[in-house]
């Protein structure tokens, strides 16, 4: 684990088949934070992490309808289209059986750390062992 994550409290995880529904396996909630997605096979390999939720200059956060939970099932990825279709399409391209979800609560009542913040850590983190980005991230 990243050790920019382990003060957060709000956290769980989930796995996910290319055979499973996204909506039905996914438990993130709805608020907003981080989530880094592995894959799972003979060893465990980070491949993405992303983020939801904007801290507006007063302080205050703007979520889009759904948090964690939506940016999960319904943000676009490989295609404009929600990842609970393009996961299970590109799992099956890159011959991955199983994903696992972290999810982790950055901004809430108790904790306030911007999202944005979090994500640009963990991938400054895994760009600087690894030299590169997580191969499902296009950029930051």
């Amino acid at each position: 684990m990243y050790k920019e994550l382990k003060k957060f409290k709000v956290t769980n995880q989930f796995s996910f088949t290319a055979d499973d529904s996204l909506e039905e396996v996914c438990n993130a909630s709805e608020g907003s934070g981080v989530f880094l997605v592995y894959s799972v096979g003979d060893e465990k390999e980070l491949i993405m992490v992303g983020s939801t939720g904007t801290v507006q200059n007063n302080g205050t956060l703007k979520i889009k309808n759904g948090g964690l939970k939506d940016k999960i099932v319904e943000g676009h990825q490989f295609a404009k289209t929600g990842r609970k279709y393009s996961w299970p399409a590109q799992m099956k391209i890159e011959n991955i059986s199983t994903i696992e979800v972290v999810w982790y609560e950055t901004f809430n009542d108790k904790t306030k750390v911007i999202p944005t913040f979090v994500e640009g850590q963990v991938l400054q983190n895994f760009l600087d062992e690894n030299d590169r980005l997580p191969k499902w991230n296009v950029a930051f």
